[in-house]
């Protein structure tokens, strides 16, 4: 999440992923990511959600509306890829979590594919080209 200002004009960008199942969503995105519920809609109690979730200053949108596609991918740029990584790791313990990926354009990377064929792919920038990655990484 980006706030640029050109010339007096703001944009902040915020993905929407479809969802196909409200329940799913919720235990991928709150329950294996940490992120929490901001808000839902639905205009009647039977309707499709529209919900917000966020986590450190990342928010998407989640909808079971059928006008939304699903495989979308997200490219959020990020700092601490590792601690992150190892957050993931110790609140699903009995889960296999990617390892963080150095990438030829130095860039560490971690990509989550979530239930519904939709990916993060969280991207943070190398210092330099000889930059390796951290040996905790490697051991993990």
């Amino acid at each position: 999440m980006t706030i640029s200002s050109i010339n007096g004009f703001q944009f902040k960008a915020i993905p929407t992923f479809r969802i196909l199942s409200y329940q799913t969503a919720v235990k991928f995105y709150v329950g294996f990511l940490g992120f929490n519920i901001d808000w839902e809609h639905r205009f009647k109690p039977t309707d499709p959600v529209y919900m917000q979730v966020s986590y450190h200053g990342l928010i998407l949108h989640l909808s079971e509306l059928k006008k939304f596609d699903t495989n979308a991918i997200v490219f959020v740029e990020t700092n601490n890829l590792h601690a992150f990584h190892h957050e993931l790791k110790q609140r699903n313990v009995e889960s296999t979590i990617q390892d963080i990926e150095l990438t030829t354009w130095q860039t560490m990377q971690l990509e989550i594919e979530d239930p519904f064929g939709n990916l993060l792919r969280f991207n943070e920038n190398v210092i330099d080209e000889d930059t390796t990655l951290p040996q905790s990484i490697i051991n993990e």
